[in-house]
């Protein structure tokens, strides 16, 4: 799939300008979670279908989007707007968040159940915000590596900045947070072709051309593996979508290379370059990365503060 090369009116490039800060931290652990580009996308899918679940959500996208002829392209350029709200200067995230949101400003109707929806409806923004944070969360620590508590504070908290760009009004803390903030919702959470159509497309090869079939249908697996259980209950995903050990092998290998093998030409490690870092530097042990920064944060600094230190 060829890179983006503008997106909203934003030239597409994560290396400049140089030294602009992002929203998040380059030891963030948003930074850490959102490099791995195999989590990442059992994230997406798993997002797609806690948002799918909810009619008003399913009906607005459908209806109002380009999803159901070109699912793949605008799976790209949801990623491409996850990535600028992580990884791009805080300029570019402002003006890609505002171009989404003019467009989402028109976007309401009547859903086949009759509820109405509107895309700028906060309970809805909030959900949708809520399920890429749960998404992304868990399936790194599910397939890449285990989380502590403390990184699961720390990457709920550190979204919430850009979320609020988006309009959204309430971001979950914890995973026990977003189960709360589903239990609200799910009385009305249902099943519908639809998902098995999206399902259906990230299953069959489509998704991704050159990556083979199997990787692919084993990656849709994973995203419903870590739906919640009840969720995945009320879509009618049974056992015909269980991941296998070969597949659970697979992906957490396929995730474990993701994690060694560096990026070097991803929005990532282009955001590494921006701010004075090596492009490879997410991908190296947790020590050489505290003395980069250690080095980094004294350059940054003013020469009174870094004397300060240093005495």
């Amino acid at each position: 799939m060829d890179k983006l090369k503008t997106y909203l009116g934003w030239t597409v490039d994560f290396t400049v300008p140089a030294g602009a800060p992002a929203y998040c931290e380059p030891d963030s652990v948003r930074w850490k979670v959102f490099k791995n580009p195999v989590t990442s996308v059992i994230a997406g899918v798993c997002a797609v279908l806690l948002e799918f679940a909810d009619d008003r959500i399913r009906s607005g996208v459908w209806d109002h989007s380009v999803f159901p002829t070109d699912p793949i392209g605008r799976g790209q350029r949801t990623g491409t707007a996850a990535m600028v709200g992580i990884y791009g200067p805080q300029a570019a995230a402002q003006r890609v968040i505002r171009g989404i949101t003019n467009m989402h400003a028109k976007v309401e109707g009547t859903t086949p159940n009759g509820r109405a929806y509107k895309a700028l409806d906060t309970e809805l923004l909030n959900w949708v915000s809520a399920t890429a944070t749960y998404g992304w969360f868990t399936a790194y620590d599910r397939f890449a590596k285990k989380l502590s508590k403390e990184d699961e504070r720390r990457f709920f908290s550190e979204g919430e900045e850009v979320s609020k760009l988006y309009g959204v009004t309430y971001s979950p803390k914890s995973l026990d947070d977003f189960y709360a903030m589903m239990a609200h919702l799910e009385g009305d959470f249902e099943a519908h072709p639809i998902n098995g159509e999206f399902l259906d497309i990230m299953r069959s090869g489509r998704a991704a051309r050159g990556l083979p079939v199997w990787i692919q249908r084993a990656l849709a697996h994973a995203a419903i593996d870590i739906l919640p259980p009840s969720v995945r209950r009320v879509l009618g995903l049974g056992k015909e979508y269980d991941l296998t050990f070969f597949e659970r092998a697979a992906v957490k290998a396929a995730a474990w290379a993701a994690e060694t093998v560096p990026a070097k030409n991803s929005p990532p490690a282009e955001a590494c370059e921006r701010l004075g870092l090596p492009r490879d530097f997410l991908w190296k042990s947790e020590a050489a990365q505290a003395r980069l920064l250690k080095d980094w944060r004294a350059a940054q600094a003013p020469t009174g503060e870094t004397a300060a230190a240093v005495s």
